[in-house]
């Protein structure tokens, strides 16, 4: 669902297609809720006092569950920002910001493929990718800047976009916290971005 949320409110925002951003909105609750029963269903069984190895599994499921969910949440703002823009002509093409959103879903895809699959090295390479997804949000941002800095009447339509582009690079983010997670799952150690080698 989050992965589809990620689709649509990007398909929203280059058809200019309110009905579909007002749906990614809507469909935020559905996603969650699930959180909440995810959670909730840990939480029993974390009552039952599992071994060791379990209890990973339910940390890293509540985890992930946190991840996903605000991942939906910046599927939705970037849904919220297409019916902000309305039928505001578009300020440029929109090329990198549909290559981040590409990036980002690819990223999400293969860490829950590698959570199913237990895939260190698979988790390791998406924390290794949040790199280039960092590197377009730049290009982005320094385009848009150069817009604003020559046409103070772009600044507005330009600060949707930029919304957008920051809205992708979290989500990347967030996917390199469930690759991480995925790592602790396998081997009982916990990483971060920047701090150990993921």
């Amino acid at each position: 669902m989050v992965e589809k949320a990620i689709s649509k409110s990007l398909d929203a925002l280059k058809n200019r297609d309110r009905e579909l951003a007002a749906e990614v909105v809507r469909e935020d609750d559905i996603i969650d809720q699930m959180r909440f029963a995810l959670e909730e269903k840990c939480i029993d069984l974390i009552a039952t006092q599992p071994l060791a190895g379990d209890l990973r599994i339910l940390v890293t499921v509540l985890h992930v569950s946190v991840e996903l969910e605000r991942i939906g949440d910046y599927a939705e703002g970037i849904a919220k920002i297409s019916l902000l823009m309305g039928d505001e002509p578009p300020l440029k093409p929109l090329i990198d910001i549909p290559r981040m959103a590409d990036r980002a879903m690819d990223m999400l895809r293969r860490s829950l493929d590698a959570f199913v699959d237990r895939d260190t090295d698979a988790s390791q390479q998406i924390c290794d990718d949040d790199d280039e997804v960092d590197a377009l949000y730049e290009q982005v941002y320094r385009e848009l800047l150069t817009y604003m800095l020559s046409d103070p009447g772009a600044i507005r339509r330009a600060t949707y976009l930029l919304w957008v582009a920051h809205d992708l690079e979290r989500i990347a983010d967030r996917t390199t916290n469930i690759a991480e997670r995925v790592i602790f799952l396998v081997t009982g150690q916990l990483v971060q971005t920047g701090v150990s080698t993921c």
